[in-house]
């Protein structure tokens, strides 16, 4: 590779990297501004006073409660993805591995699921789960979104390039399917469950729709719903918008950061690009 062509490349590598961080500038900058500096014509690239008290200012404005807020989309999230997790893991490593009749129908019916838009069964589901009487609960917010077909379809893929001497060897030991399936392929399929946990953790932590409809209730309302409120028909609060915006991508951040090699590396055993 010839110097200028490093050089061209080094050049796009940094301007997408100031695109990417665009977004996040004006969170900050915006965040930590008074409503004057946002909405000012003369733009600065810095306001003219940082407001730190800002951040106090969100967590302590009763009308939102962004602290419960938080904790709510925390503890939806790590339950949506663990049982996601739980359900998608046993269902790709049966149709994996696990012969049985009608098995190849089973698995065209998840990828028909996948082809159905969420809009269809939305109302429908609602329907189920209000004459449940699981509006403004934990379990209507977790359990309706707990299997995805994505991911069901993502752990055969990658469950077909598991290693079937550990599995072989497991036999041999007199292990079952279950415990197979528990004690040799989970510990060596940390790839895959990283890479869809990370997705499905976003996913959840991003959902807005479901939990404006569900969680009725000002104590079962997420971070998505919370930002919602700072913009009404009456009244935009702009600087809490912003701050609250940067706050609820921060955890984001720590998980996508922390887990992002093991998407490639289950990306690259799972075969779903071919």
């Amino acid at each position: 590779m010839t110097r200028a062509l490093r050089g061209l490349r080094l050049v796009a590598l940094v301007a997408l990297a100031v695109l990417f961080l665009v977004p996040f500038y004006l969170l900050l900058r915006n965040g930590l501004a008074t409503e004057a500096d946002i909405t000012s014509p003369g733009w600065t690239f810095f306001p003219r006073s940082l407001r730190w008290e800002n951040i106090g200012e969100l967590f302590d404005d009763p009308a939102v409660g962004m602290p419960h807020a938080l904790w709510n989309s925390a503890l939806i999230a790590v339950l949506t993805t663990a049982g996601t997790l739980l359900l998608a893991s046993m269902a790709g490593y049966g149709l994996a591995r696990i012969p049985y009749p009608y098995a190849n129908q089973v698995f065209y019916a998840i990828l028909a699921s996948l082809m159905i838009p969420s809009a269809v069964t939305f109302v429908p589901t609602f329907v189920l789960v209000s004459s449940l009487g699981w509006v403004s609960t934990l379990r209507g917010l977790v359990v309706p979104t707990l299997f995805s077909a994505f991911a069901a379809f993502f752990f055969r893929q990658y469950f077909l390039g598991f290693p079937r001497e550990l599995e072989d060897a497991a036999a041999m030991d007199g292990l079952g399917y279950w415990r197979t399936f528990a004690y040799v392929v989970v510990p060596n399929s940390r790839p895959a469950f990283a890479a869809i946990g990370t997705i499905v953790f976003i996913g959840s932590w991003n959902s807005f729709l479901w939990p404006l409809v569900i969680g009725q209730d000002q104590s079962a309302w997420t971070v998505q719903v919370v930002l919602s409120t700072f913009a009404t028909e009456q009244t935009v609060n702009l600087h809490e918008l912003f701050i609250a915006s940067a706050v609820s991508i921060m955890p984001l951040l720590v998980v996508f950061l922390v887990l992002q090699r093991h998407i490639v590396a289950s990306v690259e055993r799972s075969g779903i690009d071919e």
